[in-house]
């Protein structure tokens, strides 16, 4: 693709590592613009040649002018997870500036099966990815799975007890490495498909908690008991330790999706638009190991 690619979130985890990519495929500084609320961040980036431009989700007018001049824009979605629709608002209006735009392509990150998926923020997804498809523009949809990285929230403070508390039960899981899914991303846009497409981006295999505890202690040297609960006493464990109770409901909603099968689906998707292996979540958990200890 010769076109003019735009990613958002570029300052971001994801987005960074999809521009990586894109470069190391050979897109061309000049081909590629980012954006960010924080364009200061981004300097390394404009010292390459790549176009930066702010990009604040909360400003429509502002998008539809950082967002002229693309051929395709990659949305990222946001992580404005405050319960109060803020995400679905800023997902919404860069759609909608991305079609003002006059772009010609649309992809977005999204979760795998929204429609049904437990996960407490998923109909942000869902409604984002029927905004997208009504624009009537070819699309790309990227549902993401559980990133090997979300083990950094639970293992440290897991270990520190030496006991995992989850509700997840048996429930499996397709980690998946955040850089694999940004390789992935950057085939899919440097090679669109003909048609219109979903990918489900995932890991080779699936684990429970139990198989990710036994990984975890041994890379660790430390035991790790994993004791399962139920959703109501997962969220009284957590409001007891101090954490914020606006979050609760969205933390416990991971286990939830989990314990309903929602992160357990294995595609080739990574492997086939990254064009390599996606990284075992033994060897994630091996190279991380003194971060995951606490």
């Amino acid at each position: 693709m010769t076109d003019t690619i735009f990613v958002t979130g570029a300052s971001g985890h994801l987005g960074g590592r999809i521009i990586h990519h894109l470069l190391e495929r050979g897109v061309a500084p000049s081909k590629l613009i980012v954006g960010s609320r924080n364009p200061d961040k981004l300097a390394d980036l404009a010292a390459k040649g790549v176009t930066v431009r702010a990009a604040d989700f909360d400003d429509k007018a502002g998008l539809v002018k950082a967002f002229a001049g693309a051929d395709t824009i990659l949305i990222v979605s946001t992580d404005a997870l405050d319960g109060a629709g803020t995400r679905q608002r800023q997902h919404l209006t860069a759609v909608e500036a991305a079609a003002e735009a006059g772009t010609k392509r649309l992809a977005y990150t999204s979760l795998p099966v929204p429609e049904t998926s437990k996960v407490s923020f998923a109909p942000d997804h869902l409604n984002t990815e029927k905004a997208v498809k009504a624009t009537g523009l070819p699309y790309l949809i990227f549902r993401n799975n559980w990133y090997q990285e979300n083990l950094f929230m639970a293992l440290p403070h897991a270990f520190a007890s030496g006991q995992w508390y989850t509700s997840a039960s048996g429930g499996r899981t397709a980690y998946v490495a955040r850089d694999d899914i940004a390789a992935a991303i950057a085939g899919a846009l440097v090679n669109w498909p003909a048609a219109s497409t979903i990918y489900t981006l995932t890991g080779a295999e699936t684990f429970d908690n139990e198989e990710v505890a036994k990984l975890a202690s041994a890379a660790v040297g430390k035991p790790l008991q994993v004791v399962n609960l139920t959703d109501e006493q997962l969220a009284g464990g957590m409001k007891a330790a101090g954490l914020p109770e606006a979050i609760i409901p969205t933390i416990v909603s991971f286990d939830t999706a989990a314990r309903a099968g929602d992160l357990a689906a294995v595609t080739g998707d990574v492997e086939t638009l990254s064009g390599r292996k996606s990284k075992p979540l033994k060897i994630f958990i091996e190279e991380n190991k003194a971060a995951l200890a606490g």
